[in-house]
Formats: C-alpha cells, sequence, structure tokens
C-alpha cells in the first residue's frame, strides 16, 4: 500500500501497472497553498490537548485516591468515566447545542448571543476542553490502578514521620506514577500529528477553518471525496513518518531520564 504514493495509482490498473512518479505527490502537498496552515493546526491542536489534557487524568487519580468513603469513591468514578461511552457524533452535537447563540447554555450564562463555531479563535478551546470532559476520567484508569498498588507501609512509614497529606502525596504516589505517566507521554507523543478526525470533521464549518483545517480531514477530503488515492496516501505517509520520528525523539528523551528503556 506504500507503493501508492509513489505512483500515479489507477485503480483499473492496479498498484504494478500504476506509472510510477516518485516524490511528485509529496511536492504538490509541500507545495500546497494551505499546507503550512494544515501541519500548523495539527500540531497546535495536538500540542495543547497534550499540555492540557495530559495533567488532569493524574491529578484526577491522586485526588480520587484520597477519597475514604468507597460508595462516595465509585460514584465519582462512574461519573468520571461516563463521558467517554458518549460517541463523538452525540458530543458534537451536545458542543453545538451548548455553543448555539439562540438558546445556548454558555451564551444565556454570558448574556451574549456569540456564534462560537463561527470563531477561529474559539475552536481550539471548544476542540481541547470537550477532549478533556471526554476522555480524563478514563485516562485515570491506569493510574488508579498504579496506585491501588502502591505498598500501604509507605503512607503509615509517611504518617509515623508526620508527612500531611500533600507531602504524601508528593513523596508516595508522584513517584510511583512517574514510570506510567512518563510511558503515556511516549504513546501520546507518538501520535502527536493524529488528530481526532471525527470531532474535526463535525464541528468544522467554512469560518472556522483557520484553525480546524488539519492534515487528517485533508487526507479524507483528497482520498474518500475526490478519489485521489496516490496524493491523499502521499499526505498520510507523511503524518505517519512524522510521528515515529516523534515517538523514538521522546523515548530517547525518556530513556535519559528514567532507567527503564519503554521502546
Amino acid at each position: 500500500m506504500i507503493q501508492i504514493a509513489f505512483r500515479n495509482y489507477k485503480a483499473s490498473k492496479g498498484i504494478w501497472g500504476s506509472k510510477w512518479v516518485g516524490l511528485e505527490w509529496f511536492e504538490r502537498f509541500f507545495t500546497a497553498p494551505t499546507c503550512g496552515r494544515m501541519i500548523k493546526n495539527t500540531i497546535l491542536l495536538s500540542l495543547y490537548s497534550l499540555l492540557w489534557g495530559f495533567p488532569v487524568p493524574i491529578i484526577l487519580s491522586l485526588c480520587i485516591n484520597q477519597l475514604r468513603f468507597p460508595r462516595y469513591k465509585r460514584v465519582v468514578q462512574t461519573v468520571l468515566y461516563a463521558p467517554h461511552f458518549i460517541s463523538i457524533m452525540v458530543v458534537c452535537g451536545m458542543i453545538r447545542i451548548f455553543l448555539s447563540p439562540s438558546g445556548g447554555l454558555i451564551n444565556l450564562l454570558i448574556g451574549k448571543q456569540i456564534d462560537f463555531l463561527t470563531e477561529s479563535s474559539a475552536f481550539r478551546t471548544i476542540y481541547i476542553a470537550s477532549g478533556i470532559w471526554q476522555d480524563a476520567g478514563w485516562g485515570c484508569i491506569i493510574y488508579l490502578a498504579t496506585l491501588s498498588n502502591v505498598d500501604t507501609s509507605l503512607y503509615e512509614a509517611a504518617k509515623v514521620d508526620g508527612a500531611s497529606m500533600f507531602q504524601r502525596i508528593m513523596n508516595v504516589d508522584v513517584p510511583a506514577l512517574l514510570p506510567m505517566a512518563i510511558l503515556n507521554l511516549i504513546m501520546s507523543a507518538g501520535s502527536l500529528m493524529n488528530v481526532g478526525f471525527e470531532k474535526v470533521w463535525l464541528l468544522q464549518t467554512d469560518l472556522n477553518k483557520a484553525t480546524s483545517d488539519v492534515i487528517v480531514v485533508y487526507v479524507y477530503q483528497q482520498g474518500i471525496e475526490n478519489a485521489k488515492y496516490s496524493y491523499s496516501t502521499a499526505v498520510g505517509l507523511f503524518n505517519t513518518a512524522v510521528n515515529l520520528i516523534l515517538l523514538f525523539i521522546v523515548n530517547t528523551i525518556a530513556s535519559k531520564t528514567s532507567e527503564v528503556n519503554f521502546v
């Protein structure tokens, strides 16, 4: 399938019968007027999502771990996990309703009539905030599992030494979570160029394309809508290559700061 990116693929001729064009499709992509904007938007959306979303599951897991009433703890966990099971289409429908300029909850609260989905400056905030709401609770499961394996004698020893709750968290919980956090960071960095296609596609409008025009949507439009199979494959291959490079870079950095090599 990779060869399609280097050929002028025709379905009637098959892969081997299609003309070899080398790097022509890559050159066309890099010289496209919207190439720079798409790469920038893809990187910024993923980077901001990682920057704001990555710490939230860790913080939630540390907070939930301090709850001492099992029933209340289960209720909190269920409430936090529930958004993860809502489909992207439903989430985007909810976003459109909440942000509607006529009767939307946000506009009612601020007393204005703003169509946020037509504002390019608001798209990244909408995308990132909704992603945190939907996935943060589910993401903290692995951290809670890690905390459940911490030796309780460490907490008891810390209490005997007079450590406060905050000190116990910083000196017992955080070091226990660090290897898993590094592993999740590597996995997240390895997919930095993979912005969620469904949400961007459903929330994108002609007026917010300045910040919502990303590579995965472009690949879909060129490959599925315009049937430019070779061109879309080349763009997708570039996207994958960048992810692979980022994966090795982050793993190298993590390996130098940790005793464990994760890849």
